[in-house]
């Protein structure tokens, strides 16, 4: 049994462990978004002045610097807000300078595969000119130093099973299922602006005003413009 396993027996109760993997992450606690919400405290968050640079199973963070500190307080506040479907994007910095350059690459383009999609591991080689790559593919997205905040639970198979993930199966289920339940773009009736969900303007809207959409086009063809805050017509 390898540390990552360890963690997981610890933090998340027993899990099923085969070939050394834990396969169910959280029997007793993931049954919903609330749920879900609640481990948010259970991630153990590491830092530096760039950003979040690890985020595995455990509790509190490894921060030396104040900006170190404000990331990881940042990565806490956006991974509640998330689990809870109220954010559908992460503004945190990340630091991946640790990683090596093809893994870099593989993480930067999985973070580009839109909140409630997916995407094979064979779609993401060729995305990065390396058709033939799928599988050092997988490899690097199941060595994500931050999953989560960078979206290595959108990539499947290519026959639309799961594949590995780290924090197993159930856990890369749930999240999937609480991205398709959360609307990515919402937009308020007064200012007819639209906003990424979890964008500080998008939480002062109330409920009378929030109007929900599925794309940046359908918000403008009803008269919304994008938010230049947070930009969801650059993130489409």
């Amino acid at each position: 049994m390898d540390r990552m396993d360890t963690a997981l027996r610890e933090f998340f109760g027993d899990a099923v462990v085969l070939g050394g993997r834990a396969h169910r992450l959280v029997p007793r606690l993931v049954g919903g978004p609330v749920t879900l919400e609640k481990l948010a405290g259970r991630f153990r968050i590491e830092a530096t002045d760039r950003g979040v640079t690890r985020l595995y199973p455990g509790r509190g963070v490894l921060a030396e610097s104040a900006r170190a500190r404000r990331h990881a307080a940042q990565a806490v506040e956006e991974l509640g807000e998330y689990l809870a479907g109220r954010r559908a994007f992460f503004s945190v910095d990340v630091d991946l300078a640790g990683v090596a350059p093809f893994q870099a690459r593989v993480l930067a383009e999985a973070g580009r595969i839109p909140f409630g999609e997916t995407e094979s591991y064979a779609e993401l080689a060729r995305r990065i000119g390396r058709p033939r790559a799928a599988r050092a593919v997988g490899n690097a997205l199941g060595a994500n130093p931050v999953p989560v905040i960078v979206p290595c639970h959108r990539v499947i198979r290519g026959d639309g099973s799961w594949g590995h993930y780290a924090f197993g199966g159930e856990m890369k289920t749930r999240l999937l299922a609480l991205e398709r339940a959360t609307p990515a773009l919402v937009g308020c009736a007064s200012t007819r602006i639209v906003c990424r969900r979890g964008c500080p303007h998008e939480q002062r809207v109330g409920e009378a005003n929030r109007v929900v959409f599925a794309s940046v086009p359908d918000a403008r063809s009803v008269g919304y413009r994008p938010c230049r805050a947070c930009r969801p017509d650059a993130a489409a």
